[in-house]
């Protein structure tokens, strides 16, 4: 980013935080020092525009709206209370915690609203280090339906949708008071209401065909009390009917703690000079294991079956070469 650039961002920051009423883009390219720069209102509607775009990557909350119902236009403005951050105090492990869990969305949207959160904490001065890149990291992927069914959520909100169950083509419209969207077995799941069955419901989020559609106003949704999302999940009737596929593995002495605590140790094994155990997993998603798995690099080999291995040999391979490129 120009200096000239960063200039102007701030100064549009400090003249939106300095309001309490809506500044039209007019007004604003008479008061922020840097738009009376721009050669024609084109060229100022064009670099406003990127300004705004810029702003709200950063995690800096902007608002639109009119000051009165007679205003011709929607102006611009920050809210202290939504942009002013509280007293933060992490311990060394936290902040660490917080810099890995940035690294590891993969979807675009997620993957900028985490890195507007760590500048909002960089602000605030948590020390919060996401520098040093790991050879291999595991992602989390974010599924389409994922943002609009964490937004009904956080607005007790009623949505619609369609939704393709396992093994048919068939797409059913679902109407659901969602409680709640929580990971299981390496899948989003949306859980709730569903009022076509009048009982609770749970969706994976990777099923659900097309847009998510608001069926109702904020507020409608109650949630009960003391509900445990993923004991839903779990206890549901074949949520998830995949087959199972048991994998042989050798893990790494105090490394792969995730895959450890779903394994089951069957003896001891050394490779290649380094001591590991022996172990066997039951993948209840196949499709998903081997990107899973090479997440962990060389703390984890698959012995059987060979059709895995070959899968996470070739993702570290190409991570690898991709690597060599770079």
């Amino acid at each position: 980013m120009s200096t000239a650039r960063a200039e102007r961002l701030v100064n549009l920051v400090l003249a939106l935080l300095s309001t309490r009423q809506y500044l039209t883009a007019d007004r604003i390219r008479g008061i922020v020092p840097g738009y009376a720069d721009a050669v024609s209102d084109e060229a100022f509607s064009r670099m406003f525009e990127r300004d705004k775009t810029e702003l709200r990557e950063l995690g800096i909350p902007l608002e639109t709206g009119r000051n009165s119902a007679f205003d011709p236009a929607e102006g611009y403005r920050i809210a202290r209370r939504d942009y002013e951050l509280g007293e933060i105090e992490l311990a060394p492990d936290e902040a660490a915690a917080v810099g890995l869990a940035v690294r590891l969305w993969d979807s675009p949207e997620m993957t900028g609203q985490a890195q507007g959160a760590l500048v909002k904490l960089r602000a605030a001065g948590v020390d919060v280090d996401h520098t040093e890149p790991p050879v291999v990291e595991s992602r989390v992927r974010a599924e389409p339906a994922f943002t609009p069914l964490v937004a009904a959520v956080q607005d007790r909100r009623p949505v619609q949708f369609s939704y393709r169950r396992s093994g048919s083509a068939e797409r059913l419209t679902r109407t659901l008071e969602p409680w709640g969207v929580v990971s299981w077995r390496a899948r989003w799941y949306v859980v709730g209401h569903d009022r076509d069955r009048g009982a609770p419901r749970c969706f994976r989020l990777s099923r659900i065909v097309g847009d998510v559609r608001t069926a109702g106003a904020p507020g409608e949704v109650e949630r009960p009390d003391n509900v445990n999302l993923l004991e839903l999940i779990a206890g549901a009737n074949d949520p998830d009917p995949s087959p199972v596929t048991t994998a042989k593995l050798w893990i790494a002495d105090h490394r792969a703690a995730g895959v450890r605590r779903r394994a089951r140790l069957t003896g001891r094994l050394t490779v290649d000079g380094v001591a590991g155990d022996l172990a066997e997993i039951d993948l209840y998603f196949p499709e998903s294991a081997a990107d899973w798995i090479a997440g962990h690099g060389p703390d984890v080999l698959v012995l059987e079956p060979d059709v895995l291995a070959k899968a996470v040999r070739g993702r570290l391979e190409s991570i690898l070469h991709h690597e060599v490129r770079r």
